[in-house]
Protein backbone atom coordinates (compact mmCIF):
# COMPACT_ATOMS: atom_id res chain seq x y z
CA UNK A 1 0.00 0.00 0.00
CA UNK A 2 1.47 3.44 -0.82
CA UNK A 3 0.85 6.06 2.22
CA UNK A 4 -0.16 9.07 1.67
CA UNK A 5 0.87 12.07 3.75
CA UNK A 6 0.26 15.75 3.60
CA UNK A 7 2.81 18.06 5.22
CA UNK A 8 2.46 22.14 6.86
CA UNK A 9 5.51 23.79 8.27
CA UNK A 10 4.09 24.92 11.44
CA UNK A 11 6.89 25.64 13.11
CA UNK A 12 10.97 27.30 11.95
CA UNK A 13 13.21 28.35 14.56
CA UNK A 14 15.51 31.18 13.55
CA UNK A 15 18.13 30.71 10.39
CA UNK A 16 21.03 29.20 12.72
CA UNK A 17 18.57 26.67 14.30
CA UNK A 18 19.77 22.74 13.64
CA UNK A 19 16.21 21.27 13.56
CA UNK A 20 12.95 22.77 11.73
CA UNK A 21 9.53 21.01 12.13
CA UNK A 22 6.82 19.56 10.11
CA UNK A 23 3.36 19.03 10.53
CA UNK A 24 2.63 15.52 8.83
CA UNK A 25 -0.79 13.81 8.28
CA UNK A 26 -0.53 10.31 8.91
CA UNK A 27 -3.11 7.28 7.94
CA UNK A 28 -3.83 4.71 10.85
CA UNK A 29 -5.61 1.76 11.31
CA UNK A 30 -9.20 1.61 13.30
CA UNK A 31 -8.57 -0.15 16.48
CA UNK A 32 -10.97 -2.43 15.58
CA UNK A 33 -10.38 -4.61 12.77
CA UNK A 34 -13.92 -5.89 10.50
CA UNK A 35 -14.68 -8.78 8.97
CA UNK A 36 -15.17 -7.89 5.29
CA UNK A 37 -18.91 -8.52 5.15
CA UNK A 38 -19.36 -5.63 7.36
CA UNK A 39 -20.17 -2.69 5.36
CA UNK A 40 -23.42 -1.26 7.06
CA UNK A 41 -23.09 -0.89 10.51
CA UNK A 42 -25.87 0.74 13.16
CA UNK A 43 -25.06 3.20 16.02
CA UNK A 44 -27.31 2.83 19.12
CA UNK A 45 -27.90 4.27 22.41
CA UNK A 46 -27.60 1.42 25.07
CA UNK A 47 -27.15 4.08 27.89
CA UNK A 48 -29.28 5.48 30.39
CA UNK A 49 -29.05 9.22 30.74
CA UNK A 50 -28.09 10.32 34.70
CA UNK A 51 -29.88 12.07 37.21
CA UNK A 52 -30.05 15.14 36.68
CA UNK A 53 -28.92 16.39 40.61
CA UNK A 54 -26.25 14.13 39.96
CA UNK A 55 -22.29 14.79 38.64
CA UNK A 56 -22.26 18.25 38.78
CA UNK A 57 -21.02 20.65 41.27
CA UNK A 58 -21.13 24.97 41.42
CA UNK A 59 -18.89 27.10 43.58
CA UNK A 60 -19.07 30.59 43.63
CA UNK A 61 -15.65 32.04 45.68
CA UNK A 62 -15.52 28.39 47.13
CA UNK A 63 -18.91 27.95 48.13
CA UNK A 64 -20.95 25.40 46.65
CA UNK A 65 -24.42 26.22 45.23
CA UNK A 66 -27.38 23.87 45.93
CA UNK A 67 -29.39 23.87 43.05
CA UNK A 68 -27.00 22.59 40.54
CA UNK A 69 -28.98 20.62 37.70
CA UNK A 70 -28.07 18.95 34.10
CA UNK A 71 -29.72 16.93 32.04
CA UNK A 72 -28.11 14.63 29.97
CA UNK A 73 -31.09 12.98 28.19
CA UNK A 74 -30.14 15.31 24.49
CA UNK A 75 -26.49 14.24 25.43
CA UNK A 76 -26.35 10.91 25.21
CA UNK A 77 -28.50 11.12 21.80
CA UNK A 78 -26.12 13.46 20.20
CA UNK A 79 -23.06 11.08 21.11
CA UNK A 80 -24.22 8.64 18.79
CA UNK A 81 -25.37 11.03 16.24
CA UNK A 82 -21.87 12.62 16.20
CA UNK A 83 -19.99 9.17 16.45
CA UNK A 84 -22.31 8.40 13.46
CA UNK A 85 -21.65 11.44 11.24
CA UNK A 86 -18.14 10.57 12.02
CA UNK A 87 -17.99 7.64 10.64
CA UNK A 88 -19.71 8.55 7.30
CA UNK A 89 -17.29 11.09 7.02
CA UNK A 90 -14.60 8.46 7.07
CA UNK A 91 -16.38 6.63 3.86
CA UNK A 92 -15.35 3.20 5.02
CA UNK A 93 -18.42 1.53 5.80
CA UNK A 94 -21.33 1.56 2.68
CA UNK A 95 -23.95 2.65 5.29
CA UNK A 96 -24.23 4.24 8.86
CA UNK A 97 -27.59 4.09 10.62
CA UNK A 98 -28.66 6.03 13.62
CA UNK A 99 -31.41 3.85 15.88
CA UNK A 100 -33.34 7.23 17.89
CA UNK A 101 -34.63 4.82 20.34
CA UNK A 102 -32.63 3.98 23.34
CA UNK A 103 -32.49 0.33 24.07
CA UNK A 104 -32.65 0.05 27.87
CA UNK A 105 -35.66 -0.45 29.89
CA UNK A 106 -34.15 -0.39 33.45
CA UNK A 107 -33.22 2.89 35.22
CA UNK A 108 -29.82 1.95 36.83
CA UNK A 109 -27.67 4.70 34.81
CA UNK A 110 -24.43 3.73 36.60
CA UNK A 111 -24.97 0.23 35.03
CA UNK A 112 -22.90 -1.16 32.35
CA UNK A 113 -25.19 -3.42 30.56
CA UNK A 114 -24.28 -5.44 27.58
CA UNK A 115 -26.55 -5.68 24.51
CA UNK A 116 -27.54 -9.36 24.22
CA UNK A 117 -26.82 -11.81 21.07
CA UNK A 118 -30.24 -11.99 20.66
CA UNK A 119 -31.05 -8.01 20.95
CA UNK A 120 -28.35 -7.25 18.19
CA UNK A 121 -29.56 -10.07 15.76
CA UNK A 122 -33.07 -8.74 15.69
CA UNK A 123 -31.43 -5.41 15.53
CA UNK A 124 -29.58 -6.05 12.65
CA UNK A 125 -32.36 -8.17 10.89
CA UNK A 126 -34.84 -4.97 11.30
CA UNK A 127 -32.65 -2.48 9.96
CA UNK A 128 -30.07 -4.68 7.92
CA UNK A 129 -27.39 -3.61 9.75
CA UNK A 130 -23.94 -6.32 9.75
CA UNK A 131 -22.90 -5.26 13.04
CA UNK A 132 -23.93 -2.35 16.01
CA UNK A 133 -21.97 -0.02 17.84
CA UNK A 134 -23.68 0.77 20.53
CA UNK A 135 -22.90 3.35 23.93
CA UNK A 136 -23.51 0.77 26.47
CA UNK A 137 -22.48 3.69 29.62
CA UNK A 138 -22.09 7.67 29.29
CA UNK A 139 -21.42 9.75 32.09
CA UNK A 140 -20.46 13.20 33.05
CA UNK A 141 -18.87 14.80 35.69
CA UNK A 142 -19.47 18.29 35.77
CA UNK A 143 -17.25 21.22 37.53
CA UNK A 144 -18.16 25.01 37.10
CA UNK A 145 -16.27 27.46 39.39
CA UNK A 146 -16.49 31.41 39.51
CA UNK A 147 -14.19 33.34 41.48
CA UNK A 148 -12.65 37.05 41.67
CA UNK A 149 -9.73 38.53 40.06
CA UNK A 150 -7.90 41.74 42.27
CA UNK A 151 -8.78 43.92 39.41
CA UNK A 152 -12.58 43.37 40.29
CA UNK A 153 -13.40 40.91 37.28
CA UNK A 154 -14.70 37.26 37.45
CA UNK A 155 -13.06 34.14 36.23
CA UNK A 156 -15.55 31.28 35.35
CA UNK A 157 -14.27 27.65 34.37
CA UNK A 158 -15.96 24.64 33.18
CA UNK A 159 -14.44 21.14 33.44
CA UNK A 160 -16.61 17.90 31.87
CA UNK A 161 -15.09 14.99 32.54
CA UNK A 162 -16.45 11.98 30.01
CA UNK A 163 -16.21 8.46 31.04
CA UNK A 164 -17.95 5.68 29.65
CA UNK A 165 -17.97 2.60 27.48
CA UNK A 166 -18.75 1.85 24.02
CA UNK A 167 -18.89 -1.89 21.84
CA UNK A 168 -18.80 -2.99 18.59
CA UNK A 169 -21.04 -6.13 18.46
CA UNK A 170 -21.68 -8.92 15.52
CA UNK A 171 -24.76 -10.88 14.94
CA UNK A 172 -22.62 -13.96 15.61
CA UNK A 173 -23.19 -15.58 18.68
CA UNK A 174 -19.70 -17.05 18.69
CA UNK A 175 -18.24 -13.12 18.24
CA UNK A 176 -17.64 -11.56 21.77
CA UNK A 177 -18.13 -7.72 21.61
CA UNK A 178 -15.10 -5.35 21.40
CA UNK A 179 -14.74 -3.17 23.90
CA UNK A 180 -13.98 0.79 23.76
CA UNK A 181 -13.45 2.57 27.06
CA UNK A 182 -13.96 5.90 27.01
CA UNK A 183 -11.97 8.76 29.47
CA UNK A 184 -11.58 12.25 28.53
CA UNK A 185 -12.61 15.87 29.16
CA UNK A 186 -13.39 18.79 27.88
CA UNK A 187 -12.69 22.72 29.06
CA UNK A 188 -13.58 26.34 29.15
CA UNK A 189 -12.07 28.88 31.05
CA UNK A 190 -13.53 32.92 30.60
CA UNK A 191 -13.29 35.82 32.11
CA UNK A 192 -15.71 39.12 32.43
CA UNK A 193 -17.41 41.59 34.65
CA UNK A 194 -20.18 40.22 36.44
CA UNK A 195 -21.34 37.04 36.84
CA UNK A 196 -24.46 38.02 34.64
CA UNK A 197 -21.75 38.16 31.96
CA UNK A 198 -20.23 34.72 32.60
CA UNK A 199 -23.12 33.29 32.14
CA UNK A 200 -23.96 34.73 28.99
CA UNK A 201 -20.66 33.64 27.45
CA UNK A 202 -19.50 30.05 29.08
CA UNK A 203 -22.24 26.97 27.95
CA UNK A 204 -25.42 26.31 29.73
CA UNK A 205 -24.90 23.07 31.80
CA UNK A 206 -27.30 21.10 29.32
CA UNK A 207 -25.31 23.22 26.33
CA UNK A 208 -21.65 22.02 27.97
CA UNK A 209 -22.27 17.81 28.41
CA UNK A 210 -24.23 18.08 24.65
CA UNK A 211 -20.76 20.08 23.88
CA UNK A 212 -19.19 17.32 25.82
CA UNK A 213 -20.91 14.32 24.47
CA UNK A 214 -20.41 15.35 20.31
CA UNK A 215 -16.41 15.74 21.19
CA UNK A 216 -16.02 12.36 22.55
CA UNK A 217 -18.80 10.37 19.79
CA UNK A 218 -16.55 11.99 16.98
CA UNK A 219 -13.29 11.15 19.02
CA UNK A 220 -13.79 7.49 19.75
CA UNK A 221 -14.67 6.91 15.82
CA UNK A 222 -10.97 6.52 15.23
CA UNK A 223 -12.09 3.10 17.24
CA UNK A 224 -13.88 2.35 14.46
CA UNK A 225 -12.34 3.13 11.34
CA UNK A 226 -9.51 4.35 9.49
CA UNK A 227 -8.34 7.51 10.58
CA UNK A 228 -5.70 10.77 10.13
CA UNK A 229 -3.87 11.60 12.81
CA UNK A 230 -1.69 15.19 13.44
CA UNK A 231 1.85 14.37 14.05
CA UNK A 232 5.20 16.44 14.58
CA UNK A 233 8.19 15.65 12.38
CA UNK A 234 11.44 17.10 11.91
CA UNK A 235 14.61 17.78 9.52
CA UNK A 236 18.09 19.04 10.39
CA UNK A 237 19.52 22.06 8.77
CA UNK A 238 23.04 23.35 9.24
CA UNK A 239 25.90 25.37 7.98
CA UNK A 240 27.37 25.63 4.21
CA UNK A 241 25.89 25.93 0.78
CA UNK A 242 24.48 22.69 0.42
CA UNK A 243 22.64 22.15 3.48
CA UNK A 244 21.05 25.72 2.84
CA UNK A 245 19.98 24.54 -0.55
CA UNK A 246 18.19 21.81 0.58
CA UNK A 247 16.87 23.66 3.78
CA UNK A 248 15.38 25.96 1.06
CA UNK A 249 13.80 23.38 -0.63
CA UNK A 250 12.09 21.93 2.05
CA UNK A 251 10.97 25.21 3.64
CA UNK A 252 9.31 25.70 -0.44
CA UNK A 253 7.80 22.34 0.44
CA UNK A 254 9.74 20.99 -2.81
CA UNK A 255 10.64 17.54 -1.11
CA UNK A 256 11.68 15.64 -4.32
CA UNK A 257 14.22 18.78 -5.00
CA UNK A 258 15.66 18.70 -1.13
CA UNK A 259 15.70 14.93 -1.08
CA UNK A 260 17.84 15.36 -3.81
CA UNK A 261 20.34 17.50 -2.09
CA UNK A 262 20.04 15.14 1.44
CA UNK A 263 21.16 12.32 -0.40
CA UNK A 264 24.61 13.97 -2.20
CA UNK A 265 24.84 15.00 1.67
CA UNK A 266 24.74 11.36 2.61
CA UNK A 267 26.64 10.02 0.26
CA UNK A 268 29.48 12.62 0.44
CA UNK A 269 29.39 12.96 4.26
CA UNK A 270 32.79 14.10 5.38
CA UNK A 271 32.20 12.98 9.06
CA UNK A 272 28.88 10.86 11.31
CA UNK A 273 27.31 14.27 12.22
CA UNK A 274 26.32 15.17 8.65
CA UNK A 275 25.98 11.56 7.54
CA UNK A 276 23.71 11.00 10.43
CA UNK A 277 21.40 14.18 10.05
CA UNK A 278 21.06 13.77 6.04
CA UNK A 279 19.84 10.10 6.64
CA UNK A 280 17.46 11.03 9.01
CA UNK A 281 16.43 14.15 6.49
CA UNK A 282 16.16 11.00 4.27
CA UNK A 283 14.23 8.67 6.33
CA UNK A 284 11.49 11.49 6.45
CA UNK A 285 11.11 11.75 2.85
CA UNK A 286 10.91 8.47 2.39
CA UNK A 287 7.77 8.59 5.12
CA UNK A 288 6.31 11.12 3.20
CA UNK A 289 6.77 9.36 0.14
CA UNK A 290 5.19 5.86 1.17
CA UNK A 291 8.18 3.72 1.55
CA UNK A 292 8.19 3.56 5.64
CA UNK A 293 10.72 0.60 5.16
CA UNK A 294 13.35 2.42 3.59
CA UNK A 295 12.61 5.33 6.08
CA UNK A 296 12.77 3.42 9.29
CA UNK A 297 16.40 1.91 7.58
CA UNK A 298 17.61 5.07 7.59
CA UNK A 299 16.31 6.37 10.63
CA UNK A 300 17.81 3.74 12.64
CA UNK A 301 21.43 4.46 10.81
CA UNK A 302 20.82 7.89 12.20
CA UNK A 303 20.18 6.98 15.94
CA UNK A 304 23.08 4.17 15.90
CA UNK A 305 25.55 6.92 14.51
CA UNK A 306 23.98 8.98 17.04
CA UNK A 307 24.50 6.56 19.87
CA UNK A 308 28.01 5.48 19.13
CA UNK A 309 28.95 8.80 19.20
CA UNK A 310 27.26 10.83 21.54
CA UNK A 311 25.45 8.68 24.13
CA UNK A 312 22.40 7.64 24.79
CA UNK A 313 21.61 10.85 26.91
CA UNK A 314 21.89 13.39 24.33
CA UNK A 315 18.88 15.18 22.76
CA UNK A 316 19.61 14.02 19.58
CA UNK A 317 20.32 10.65 20.18
CA UNK A 318 16.45 10.38 21.70
CA UNK A 319 14.68 12.23 19.15
CA UNK A 320 15.86 9.94 16.68
CA UNK A 321 15.23 6.82 19.05
CA UNK A 322 11.50 8.08 19.08
CA UNK A 323 11.93 8.76 15.20
CA UNK A 324 12.55 5.06 14.64
CA UNK A 325 10.38 3.13 17.32
CA UNK A 326 7.65 5.71 15.37
CA UNK A 327 8.35 4.18 12.10
CA UNK A 328 8.55 0.81 13.57
CA UNK A 329 4.84 1.24 14.81
CA UNK A 330 3.78 2.78 11.66
CA UNK A 331 5.09 -0.51 9.93
CA UNK A 332 3.08 -2.52 11.97
CA UNK A 333 0.46 0.01 11.68
CA UNK A 334 0.46 -0.34 7.83
CA UNK A 335 0.13 -4.02 7.83
CA UNK A 336 -3.31 -3.75 9.56
CA UNK A 337 -4.26 -0.34 7.40
CA UNK A 338 -3.94 -2.87 4.58
CA UNK A 339 -6.19 -5.75 6.25
CA UNK A 340 -8.53 -3.31 6.52
CA UNK A 341 -9.02 -0.79 3.25
CA UNK A 342 -8.43 -4.61 1.50
CA UNK A 343 -4.89 -3.57 -0.38
CA UNK A 344 -2.18 -5.81 -1.02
Amino acid sequence: MKNVCYLLIICLFTACSEIRYVGIETYNPSDITYPKSVRKVLVIDNALPQAPDTGYSYLIAGVAQDTCRANADSALFDACRALGNALVDADYFDDVLLFDVGTRQDNAFLADVKLTTEQVQSLCEETGADAVISFDRLLFNMKREVSNTFEGYFNGTIRVDIMGIARSYLPDKNKLPTTVLIADSIFWMESGISIAYLDHILPTPDDALRIAAKYIGMKISSAFVPHWNEETRWYFTSVGSRWKKASAYAGAEKWESASESWQSLYENASGWIEKAKSASNLALYYEMSGDLKKARDLASESYELFLKNKGEENAYTLIQKQYMLTLEKRLQNDRKLNLQIGEE
